[in-house]
């Protein structure tokens, strides 16, 4: 199982989001998402994080360079994960369900609070309001696109949005962060801490591995 201590660094919370990216490359803990866990999906972009953490939101950085990009879905509570996204996925200790923030390469988000892939809470409109996102990709929709493409996205989403209480934070949480791309000439199911199942599936809390704070 893989382990990962998430900075403070309160800083974050004063600087536009899209003037971070340098602090959390510099500051940040660093991570890949690199493991191919299902052999009849070989495909592996390079994927980076970032992952810091101010006094009210979780920071995190994704930058992945691959072959194509795609986009068809502009709006929130969309099936993200059939484009370009990336992923993570989050369970507080002793919680019943897990939440899953995905995005694609457009900071376009589908989120909810999970019992399982099929029982679930989306978030409200004001919910995914609170998630600010920046990306370096054009936010307009479009097929996808043939050659070698690089894009970052740059996430920070409310510690109480996670049900964490930011004056009172656990020890740690369980958690994993994908990247993936269902309908695209390269599907792939790439993940940072290792899953061991016969298919691809990315909602197995009991995969996760431990975010400290």
């Amino acid at each position: 199982m893989k382990r990962l201590k998430v900075p403070c660094l309160v800083a974050l919370d004063v600087l536009d989001l899209s003037s971070v990216g340098f602090l959390l490359e510099n500051r940040a803990q660093r991570e890949y998402i690199d493991v191919v866990n299902w052999k009849q999906y070989p495909y592996k972009p390079i994927v980076v994080f970032d992952i810091a953490r101010s006094n009210v939101n979780l920071y995190i950085r994704f930058f992945v360079k691959g072959n194509g990009l795609k986009a068809l879905y502009t709006t929130d509570n969309s099936p993200v994960h059939k484009d370009s996204c990336v992923e993570f996925f989050m369970k507080k200790p002793g919680d019943e369900g897990y939440m899953n923030f995905e995005f694609n390469c457009l900071g376009v988000c589908d989120a909810a609070y999970r019992l399982s892939r099929d029982v679930k809470q989306p978030l409200s409109q004001d919910e995914y309001q609170s998630i600010r996102r920046y990306t370096n990709v054009e936010h307009r929709a479009f097929e996808e696109k043939s050659g070698v493409y690089t894009w970052e996205l740059i996430v920070a989403i409310p510690l109480q949005l996670m049900g964490l209480d930011p004056e009172n934070l656990p020890e740690k949480i369980g958690g994993n962060f994908y990247k993936c791309a269902d309908e695209t000439t390269s599907p792939h199911f790439v993940s940072w801490n290792p899953i061991e199942t016969e298919a691809p599936d990315f909602h197995r809390p009991d995969f996760f591995g431990e975010i400290y704070f």
